[in-house]
């Protein structure tokens, strides 16, 4: 697995900035990223890929919302 800082999330996701990653965190619609230094975050490739096909085949935010809810608890459970 790798991770990936915030300009290879724009990237992927086509946000434009970091607000609207943030945003998103906050209506539940991306998983919140992993601290991974002292001033850095990043996140999961594989959950940003599951969060991008979601949108890719059309699910709905409250379908992307329970997504979100289960990668992060998978996060969890790793922990």
């Amino acid at each position: 697995m790798s991770m990936l800082r915030m300009p290879a999330v724009k990237a992927e996701t086509g946000h434009r900035s970091h607000a609207s990653i943030y945003n998103a965190i906050r209506e539940g619609l991306f998983t919140k990223p992993v601290r991974i230094g002292a001033r850095a975050v990043g996140w999961p490739s594989s959950e940003v890929q599951a969060i991008v096909s979601a949108r890719i085949a059309g699910k709905s935010p409250i379908q992307i919302r329970a997504l979100v809810s289960h990668l992060e608890s998978a996060r969890q459970r790793l922990l």
